[in-house]
């Protein structure tokens, strides 16, 4: 199924909606044209059908890039807090670790792709509450994949990320983040 097949969320509606609002308060749809998008953006079932309807409008905030490719010798990689997750994302270490939080990332795209090359590190990929992640392609020689209690399969309005790739001497750890005892 393509991305563009995937079933929207009402919460995908309604950021479409804004978008529309918005366009219209800067004048760039007329009355009509708003209302007829509105129609069609409150039933749409796709994503597909919602990006029919803002795609000739300008997007007013930053997007992440297509594909991002990060890459250390000896380093370790770390990616956390709010910043911009690409729909590819290629990470290759040779002697670090790779560890990355979407837990507080942008995430504009519905499918996410992480491709991991790793020959003496391993991974750690914290998702955002709801999400889910297919390991499927990803191989260990050496290490564990451990996924604990993330879903592999698609969920509607759920970001899905798909992880493939390979560690040599490590391991993938893929999981929610941590709950604190305290917090309120």
């Amino acid at each position: 199924m393509s991305q563009l097949q995937m079933r929207v969320s009402d919460e995908d509606r309604e950021r479409t909606a804004q978008q529309l609002q918005h366009a219209f308060a800067e004048g760039r749809l007329t009355q009509l044209e708003l209302e007829d998008r509105l129609e069609i953006a409150l039933t749409a079932r796709t994503y597909g059908e919602l990006l029919g309807l803002i795609d000739d409008l300008p997007v007013d905030q930053p997007q992440a890039e297509d594909v991002v490719e990060l890459e250390s010798k000896n380093g370790h990689i770390k990616r956390g807090g709010d910043w911009a997750v690409p729909r590819r994302l290629r990470a290759a270490s040779k002697y670090g670790s790779v560890e990355l939080d979407l837990s507080e990332a942008v995430i504009p795209h519905p499918v996410v792709d992480i491709e991991l090359d790793l020959a003496y590190g391993s991974a750690k990929i914290t998702l955002p509450d709801g999400a889910v992640a297919n390991v499927d392609a990803f191989r260990s020689d050496w290490g564990h994949v451990h996924t604990s209690d993330v879903p592999g399969r698609p969920r509607a309005g759920a970001v899905h990320v798909v992880i493939s790739g390979r560690a040599k001497y490590g391991g993938l750890t893929v999981r929610y983040p941590r709950r604190r005892w305290l917090a309120r």
